[in-house]
């Protein structure tokens, strides 16, 4: 390889130096605009590297790469295979080793091994293998399990030059409402501490090194108790409350993932409220991001804002205001002052380099405080060995990507993860050959099992794939992919289910992003099934006896709406009488 800089006798090229004198003397090397752009984290478009993608207002990574000296972005989008993915990233690290100083870029991501496809918190599986949410390894309950899924995630990230993965979500479902509730590990703290130990050693190893995907942490200090359950990406949740005080609570997982090696947190969006914690965002928040985290719990390494603290921009064709909550009144270089003096390293999601320049320039910010969070970001890319390795076997890509035998395993997690509520009767396992009628499955797959017929009336047995209920508010923009208000079934869907199941026999599976409120389904269906991200194939296995469900329910299932709105927030197991109880799952 050949670049404008001499590989030879540059001390932060030389790969048997220690990191910290390549660090040091990588540093003394930049210019101010090379560690501003270090700052920055934000999204690229999988595109043409001169392309831009105007749904997220981005322009293109080469011009973020060159003109802004930025080398950290969160890849939207993928390719269709494991090649054209690794060429992809192979032609970003040329463009980026042909700069200066050629530092190698650090590709991030969003969960990618699921079914969630909202675009502000996870992406469908595409081309790699394709395992249940992370509720479903709460279900499943063992962090060996755990640790067998990161590490083979691990291998289809390094395949293809991702690096960095923007997970795992801790945050503790203790507000059944949230919307946010599928990327977590449920409700339990002590459950999730041990799960989140075998997720940082699947992806790191015993230490970060050159086969590691580094793991961002999130939300510190725990996310999950949103006042009303509404998520503070929007205005109308950015309050998080307290009324248990339960903080300590919420922090347990956090203080497993930094013992268990964790090299990055993000904090969350959420305003404290009612504590003696400053009532701003956590982005913005010193006593959290420095005297609690850093001081006290000890996290030396990189701190990273959720996305889009400091701009307001439009997405979708809404307005999305910069989630500055608590200093909405600041300007932007105020804003960044503010979150610099909180401890953060990275501004995830900005591109307003210029801002942090001009900062500079006029002694608002000093360099010396640029230099603490650029030796952080070094000291990392120097860790994953990106210098010494910046290019992927683009054949090897293809191998790894989506591997039969990754399928198989992933397959196997969603069906064991299935939580089996109800058996009355022991209708399930169903045999092979009766008459189905069937909702929410495809009839191709669903016909390899089962005669296929149109009508309630024809059946033996009817089998409703549905999901947990949310509210349809149309607020526009990405407001309307997260899944809020009411756990309760609408009252016509709910008639409707009960009447087929009055007429035939019937199992009902419901995916649970949120706890549902199953309002007597429990008692009117035959047998009811959870899941957690499960394609049919997956189901079918299980309701036709192949396999048998495995799961315990990661949370309790509440009995009401009301039941829900008269729990404390931050409490874990508050609604009161329950339908199920967290741990619950039958077997065969």
């Amino acid at each position: 390889m050949t670049d404008t800089v001499n590989e030879a006798v540059l001390p932060y090229r030389d790969a048997s130096l220690p990191i910290d004198e390549r660090v040091e003397d990588l540093l003394g090397r930049m210019e101010l605009a090379d560690k501003v752009g270090m700052l920055f984290h934000t999204m690229a478009a999988f595109a043409e590297l001169d392309e831009g993608n105007p749904t997220f207002g981005l322009p293109s990574i080469a011009s973020m790469v060159r003109k802004r000296r930025m080398s950290h972005f969160n890849l939207l989008g993928a390719a269709p295979g494991g090649r054209e993915f690794a060429a992809w990233h192979n032609a970003l690290q040329r463009m980026a080793l042909d700069t200066p100083l050629g530092i190698p870029i650090t590709l991030s991501t969003d969960p990618r091994h699921s079914f969630s496809d909202n675009p502000l918190t996870s992406l469908m599986a595409g081309p790699f293998s394709q395992w249940p949410e992370t509720l479903g390894f709460a279900a499943l309950g063992s962090p060996e399990r755990l640790e067998r899924f990161a590490d083979i995630a691990r291998q289809e990230y390094l395949a293809v030059g991702l690096r960095v993965a923007l997970h795992p979500q801790i945050d503790l479902a203790t507000e059944p409402r949230w919307s946010r509730i599928a990327g977590t590990f449920g409700e339990d703290a002590d459950l999730t501490s041990r799960l989140v130990v075998g997720y940082i050693r699947g992806f790191q190893g015993e230490e970060l090194g050159a086969d590691s995907v580094a793991t961002m942490v999130k939300h510190f200090p725990g996310g999950g108790p949103q006042l009303d359950g509404e998520d503070p990406h929007f205005a109308w949740g950015k309050e998080q409350v307290y009324p248990g005080d339960a903080r300590d609570y919420h922090l347990r997982p956090f203080i497993a993932a930094i013992g268990a090696g964790a090299t990055q947190m993000m904090p969350y969006y959420g305003q404290p409220v009612g504590t003696d914690w400053e009532e701003v965002g956590f982005g913005f928040n010193k006593g959290v991001l420095t005297d609690l985290l850093r001081d006290e719990l000890g996290f030396e390494g990189i701190v990273c804002t959720d996305w889009g603290l400091l701009t307001d921009v439009v997405v979708f064709g809404a307005d999305m205001p910069a989630r500055a909550w608590g200093v909405e009144h600041l300007t932007r270089p105020q804003r960044m002052v503010k979150a610099l003096d909180a401890g953060i390293d990275q501004f995830g999601g900005e591109l307003c380099t210029e801002e942090l320049l001009g900062l500079v320039e006029r002694g608002e910010v000093s360099e010396d405080r640029l230099d603490v969070s650029v030796r952080r970001l070094l000291r990392e890319k120097f860790r994953l060995g990106l210098f010494e390795n910046p290019f992927v076997d683009e054949e090897s890509a293809e191998a790894v990507v989506g591997r039969a035998d990754f399928v198989a395993e992933g397959l196997d997690a969603q069906s064991d993860s299935l939580t089996l509520l109800t058996n009355t009767d022991a209708i399930l396992p169903l045999t092979r050959g009766v008459k189905v009628y069937a909702e929410g499955v495809a009839a191709e797959t669903l016909a390899a099992y089962a005669t296929v017929v149109e009508t309630p009336e024809e059946a033996d047995v009817a089998i409703l794939r549905i999901k947990a209920p949310f509210e349809d508010r149309d607020r526009g923009g990405f407001s309307d992919l997260f899944h809020s208000g009411s756990l309760e079934f609408p009252a016509e869907e709910h008639t409707r289910l009960t009447a087929i199941a009055e007429s035939v026999p019937t199992v009902i599976d419901v995916y649970l992003d949120r706890p549902a409120v199953l309002g007597g389904l429990e008692e009117s269906a035959r047998a009811v099934l959870a899941d957690y991200g499960a394609s049919d194939a997956a189901v079918l296995r299980v309701l036709f006896g192949e396999r048998g469900p495995q799961g315990a329910l990661p949370f309790d299932l509440p009995r009401s709406d009301a039941a829900v709105a008269a729990s404390r927030t931050d409490v874990a197991f508050d609604t009161e009488n329950p339908t199920f109880r967290f741990g619950h799952g039958l077997r065969y």
